[in-house]
């Protein structure tokens, strides 16, 4: 939970008046580079203190509660890790340091969850940049947290294990855990299919899912393509009607609306055809996807 949250750094302001409230499941933090998504991981985690509001992780402070840091599981967004150690070794540390009663098992069991494999002797420095990501999450899952926060983890992986990770985050949400997703990356956060927080310029500029942030701005200008029969007919009698705020033709049979009324649009359409004796064969919205909400919510 977030309440009022602010966090400066001399006169740059990071993170201004946010506040939000989330539980189990998943969440995706979504924004910028530059959005203040890893200074609000930090602060969540108890690495730094806000210059104003409050920071409760399973109703207590980060900051000055240590004991609640181990149920809270970070993967950082930078890519250091221990370089003279085996992926092993450096997992093990990990539950070591949270005084787990049988470390190398837990090392072994975190490891196998992200795919790697815990007999591989090389050194991390020999491992790519994904299998890398895969060691920082393994670290983070190790002591099984209650908690887990994870700020960019996808980057650096190929398509394959970038959807094993999701699969994976969204079986630890399902099993009762909180976890919290950081990520710039719009197709990222749809996949994820989670409720999501978006932030811009240090503020949180929307929070929900996809379908309740689109549901909330149907008064925005959306565009839909239409694929038609009879484009110039159908065209000038949804201009008539004032449905449309302009028409382009797009081939012989395609054309692209710009509305300001969505539902008006959407209940319009089918009669307005059906008078102008023209045939529907597609009618796609070309901006209602997530990057879509996200241009809007950023730039409004």
């Amino acid at each position: 939970m977030a309440e009022g949250v602010s966090r400066w750094f001399g006169t740059l302001v990071a993170v201004s008046d946010v506040s939000f409230d989330i539980g189990p499941g998943v969440t995706a933090l979504l924004g910028p580079n530059g959005a203040g998504k890893s200074t609000m991981l930090r602060m969540l985690c108890g690495l730094a203190r806000p210059s104003r509001g409050t920071i409760r992780v399973l109703g207590r402070d980060p900051r000055s509660d240590v004991g609640v840091t181990r149920s809270i599981g970070l993967v950082p967004q930078q890519g250091s890790v221990f370089e003279p150690l085996t992926a092993r070794e450096f997992v093990r540390l990990t539950a070591a340091l949270h005084a787990l009663r049988d470390p190398d098992a837990a090392a072994t069991a975190a490891l196998e969850t992200v795919g790697l494999d815990p007999s591989d002797t090389r050194r991390l420095p020999a491992y790519s940049k994904g299998m890398r990501q895969r060691v920082k999450v393994a670290q983070g899952i190790v002591h099984d947290p209650v908690v887990l926060l994870l700020d960019e983890p996808l980057t650096g992986l190929d398509p394959r294990q970038r959807a094993d990770m999701i699969a994976l985050f969204r079986r630890l949400g399902a099993e009762g855990r909180c976890v919290l997703v950081s990520s710039h990356v719009l197709d990222e956060v749809e996949r994820l299919g989670s409720r999501i927080l978006v932030m811009s310029q240090g503020r949180l500029a929307a929070a929900g899912d996809f379908r309740e942030l689109r549901a909330l701005m149907d008064d925005r200008p959306l565009r839909v393509r239409v694929r038609t029969d009879r484009p110039r007919e159908l065209a000038g009698a949804l201009l008539e009607a004032g449905t449309v705020v302009s028409a382009r033709l797009d081939g012989d049979e395609g054309l692209e609306l710009d509305t300001n009324d969505a539902k008006g649009l959407a209940r319009a359409l089918a009669p307005v055809a059906r008078d102008r004796d023209a045939s529907l064969l597609e009618v796609v919205p070309l901006d209602a996807d997530l990057e879509g909400v996200f241009r809007y919510l950023v730039q409004r």
